[in-house]
């Protein structure tokens, strides 16, 4: 994989999270990306007959605001690729619908927000390690989740997204914490990948 493609794919995500496309609009630029770009964590083979990525339909009550509470601790885990360890300090809690979740700072060169989440529909409809609402470090600004103000996030389950290694075992993806795993199904977002 050339570094300056995997730019571009950072660059492309990042402008596609910021843009003013709806759900739709939004699905369908993804997999775009998905079928076309030299990045794509879908392996080259599987890219000829790609005809999209698998979604719940929109559902309108995975869209939640939920207040935040200050929360402090580490958690480190290693990914099992090139970058090792990686170190996550939990910058707060929200109060969520689901169940508590916590947002962790990705603790590394730059940083980002980084909220994983394993919920009742992991390994029956959706990829059983869990999704992710935002990682800002990917460029997934302002969807999954949004920041508001007086310590409230806007969550919106219907952009859950699967890690890059749900499609492919090149790829090393750091999974959902115990404490980011609710029992609840939260029936939005991107479903299984069928490979």
């Amino acid at each position: 994989m050339d570094d300056l493609d995997l730019l571009d794919w950072r660059e492309r995500v990042a402008r596609l999270y910021l843009s003013d496309r709806d759900l739709a609009g939004f699905r369908a630029a993804r997999d775009e990306l998905f079928a076309s770009h030299p990045s794509s964590p879908l392996p080259p083979a599987r890219r000829a007959g790609f005809t999209g990525l698998p979604w719940f339909p929109p559902n309108p009550d995975a869209v939640v605001e939920a207040p935040l509470r200050p929360a402090a601790g580490e958690l480190s885990g290693d990914t099992g690729g090139p970058d090792g360890t990686v170190r996550y300090r939990r910058v707060a809690v929200a109060q969520t619908p689901w169940g508590e979740l916590s947002l962790w700072w990705i603790e590394a060169y730059g940083g980002g927000l980084f909220v994983p989440v394993r919920d009742g529909t992991s390994g029956r409809e959706t990829y059983g390690g869990g999704r992710y609402l935002t990682d800002t470090v990917k460029g997934t600004f302002g969807r999954g989740l949004t920041v508001l103000p007086g310590n409230r996030v806007r969550l919106d389950g219907n952009y859950l997204y699967n890690p890059s290694c749900a499609y492919d075992d090149r790829w090393a993806c750091p999974l959902a914490p115990p404490e980011n795993q609710v029992d609840v199904p939260i029936r939005a977002g991107e479903l299984s990948w069928p490979g």
